[in-house]
């Protein structure tokens, strides 16, 4: 991975019982999407769970440049991209996501 120069993340919230479910559907949707990006060094998806009945999702994926990162997410990458069954699973979502530059 030493040829990753950027880093995206994305937060969101589904309710403890849809966990298996979405992370599945994350898989089938986001997770493909950003593995068959040129460009795309690696993609995971991590959850935990809250004391309020909800868990957290965190996708983290790795880029070897700010143009593949356009080329999986459009013009303004600093926008989160979503699928059509998004608003069945997500009970909360960031609407923009993080970069950071890895060293």
């Amino acid at each position: 991975m030493d040829d990753a120069t950027g880093l995206r993340s994305w937060t969101g919230w589904i309710r403890h019982e849809d966990r298996v479910a979405y992370a599945a559907y994350l898989e089938r949707t986001g997770m493909a999407a950003y593995r068959a990006t040129e460009g795309n060094r690696g993609a995971w998806a991590v959850m935990r769970d809250a004391d309020d009945g909800r868990t957290e999702v965190r996708t983290l994926s790795l880029w070897r440049s700010r143009e593949d990162i356009a080329a999986f997410a459009g013009a303004d990458i600093e926008r989160a991209v979503f699928y059509p069954e998004d608003d069945r699973f997500l009970v909360g979502r960031d609407e923009t996501v993080e970069h950071f530059d890895v060293v």
